[in-house]
């Protein structure tokens, strides 16, 4: 396909978001539901961090990764749910390409963090369970540190990367994206010059971020479920087997769904399911709280001591 000509076309300077919007009876069901999930993330979220940092006997490497985790789900849903919820109720449905660039990097980074550091918290369950004689000396503060961080730091230069090569890209007058937010591949669709690099980078980072932490995931998870079978007791197998279940479900669900979006064979049209797909993004922010931290005894015993102090001091 010959290149169109920068020439003719005036520089984009805001772009259309068009999702789902050949439903619009479903506009107002979807601007409920997202509603409802993204109040629940922010408390649900909001009481581990604060729960993590109030509660003492909380201040643990696992617990500092959810904490990591939490304030990480809230940051990214934040950066695209309000923005989708006002394009559902809204006639206008544009954002300025600043706008679009920033809500791309923010939302894109987040998303690549927490792909890295689902596969650290992996790690730090596995020598939990299969080295606990050594897992203070092991996971040292220095360390789980240092992994945090750089969780954070790969996940932001991989988005930065990425947003930068397709925002400087020519857009040819091309503003309408047909999706619910400025989601990477929905604008790379709207470049009107050859993206062969860009798709390159795009799916060797895919690879970094997505295939290789699942594999490391999976690795983990074999051996603390071998360390599991050899539990004596039958109930601490069953409720091992229960939370391993459990946070592998979300590993799945989140995974899955960053797979099926970036690895799948691409085409120039979007379609149904993509979109789709995206709003499963808002499902694991919601459900992490409640699989990894609120069904402990540790945390529902903190909760509990939190709770009964403040309702002492009030009462006072």
């Amino acid at each position: 396909m010959e290149h169109m000509k920068m020439g003719n076309y005036s520089p984009v300077t805001e772009f259309i978001l068009v999702g789902l919007s050949k439903y619009p009876e479903l506009q107002f069901f979807l601007f409920t539901l997202c509603l409802i999930m993204y109040v629940i993330i922010l408390l649900g979220n909001s009481l581990l961090i604060t729960i993590s940092i109030l509660d003492s006997r909380l201040h643990t490497p696992m617990y500092f990764f959810l904490g990591n985790l939490s304030f990480l789900d809230i940051c990214y849903t934040s950066s695209f749910i309000p923005p989708m919820l006002i394009i559902f109720r809204s006639e206008t449905k544009s954002i300025s390409f600043i706008g679009c660039a920033l809500q791309m990097v923010i939302s894109l980074g987040l998303g690549c963090t927490e792909c890295v550091l689902l596969a650290v918290m992996a790690y730090d369950r596995y020598v939990a369970i299969c080295n606990p004689l050594r897992y203070p000396i092991i996971m040292s503060k220095v360390l789980y540190v240092h992994m945090a961080a750089w969780s954070w730091i790969i996940g932001h230069l991989t988005s930065l990367l990425q947003t930068v090569m397709t925002m400087i890209m020519p857009f040819c007058g091309n503003n309408v994206i047909d999706h619910l937010t400025c989601e990477l591949l929905a604008v790379l669709k709207l470049i009107c010059s050859d993206i062969t690099t860009n798709v390159i980078i795009m799916t060797m980072i895919s690879i970094v971020i997505l295939v290789i932490p699942l594999l490391l995931i999976f690795i983990s998870y074999v051996f603390i479920l071998s360390s599991i079978l050899r539990i004596n007791s039958a109930e601490g197998r069953k409720k091992a087997f229960s939370t391993c279940s459990a946070h592998l479900a979300v590993v799945i669900l989140f995974y899955g769904s960053a797979l099926f979006t970036y690895m799948k064979p691409k085409s120039k049209d979007t379609n149904t399911s993509d979109e789709i797909i995206g709003l499963f993004y808002v499902v694991t922010p919601m459900l992490n709280p409640i699989i990894y931290s609120l069904r402990n005894k540790e945390v529902k015993e903190a909760v509990k001591k939190v709770l009964s102090r403040y309702l002492h001091l009030w009462k006072i």
